[in-house]
């Protein structure tokens, strides 16, 4: 389908656009996920790690990463003909987290991506959306060459609440990212849904 058009004889099919973000650590691969799924060419605002930097920056387990994130990555997927996200990477630095709030405005969900490896560097993004009330999946981003554990195991590392999906991927895979944003649009529905239903009794 055309973006905007319908089949012949059919009115144009108006998409709902949400917005999603995808937060988490330095180096956990939010670049690379939002790049795998986008339909059109990612926006990214990547600039090189410099000598001045590395007091500031904690590259250790990404030793191998030269560049980072400096404002946020942008791209669009279409799940449905009628459902259209919007994703938006955050910086992982705790330098750039003051972006944080104006990303943040008008999201429907989040994606906190996650390296078994260096688990403790999402617990910033895990306690932003709990604070803000805002629903997120955690996205377990398996590297090669780092351990395997079960998603309930990562879920008792990190602490969460039993609702809070958690969710095997890849970030270079389309397949698998795709399932990752489904479940976030999912959680989100039924969160929205069971607030509601909260104010209503």
């Amino acid at each position: 389908m055309i973006f905007g058009r319908s089949e012949r004889g059919k009115p144009p099919v108006e998409p709902v656009t949400l917005k999603i973000l995808v937060a988490g650590g330095f180096g956990v691969g939010k670049t690379t996920l939002v790049g795998a799924v986008s339909e059109i060419k990612p926006l990214r605002t990547e600039e090189l790690l410099t000598e001045a930097g590395r007091p500031i920056d904690d590259t250790s387990g990404v030793e191998g990463k030269h560049t980072t994130t400096v404002a946020m990555d942008f791209g669009r997927i279409t799940l449905r003909e009628d459902l259209v996200l919007y994703l938006f990477g955050t910086p992982g630095q705790d330098r750039f987290w003051f972006l944080w709030d104006e990303l943040a405005t008008g999201a429907l969900g989040a994606v906190v991506l996650a390296d078994t490896r260096r688990l403790e560097d999402c617990f910033a993004a895990v306690d932003y959306f709990e604070r803000r009330s805002i629903p997120f999946v955690v996205g377990v981003n398996c590297f090669e060459e780092a351990a395997r554990y079960p998603a309930e195991d990562v879920r008792q590392a990190l602490d969460l609440d039993p609702g809070v999906p958690v969710v095997l991927c890849d970030a270079r895979d389309r397949e698998s990212v795709k399932e990752v944003l489904i479940r976030v649009v999912q959680h989100a529905m039924a969160y929205a849904a069971a607030r509601r239903e909260t104010v209503t009794t």
